[in-house]
């Protein structure tokens, strides 16, 4: 497989655990709502968490690890810092003229 479609394999078993922190998802149903074999959901939940991605939780269901969750943390700052410069400027135009 090339290295393209193993990634994007990966990250899509990344995206599909969104919103799945506090008791994951289970290998199968990554597999049936990602159409995938269990075998392929293996080896990209395992690239996962080899990288801190993803972890096994108690419940033997897999989730996105606090790596995921400060990656997206730092997103949404940057997102709403951006947003701020703008509502800032757009206020300065409105109020110059």
């Amino acid at each position: 497989m090339s290295t393209v479609k193993s990634a994007e394999k990966v990250l899509r078993v990344l995206f599909a655990l969104r919103g799945h922190y506090l008791f994951g998802l289970s290998n199968k149903q990554l597999a049936d709502s990602l159409n995938e074999s269990p075998c392929s959901i293996t080896r990209s939940l395992q690239t996962l968490e080899a990288d801190g991605w993803a972890e096994k939780r108690d419940n033997g269901n897999y989730a996105p690890s606090i790596k995921a969750v400060r990656f997206a943390t730092a997103c949404k700052e940057e997102h709403d810092r951006v947003q701020a410069r703008i509502a800032e400027y757009k206020q300065r135009l409105e109020t110059q003229y």
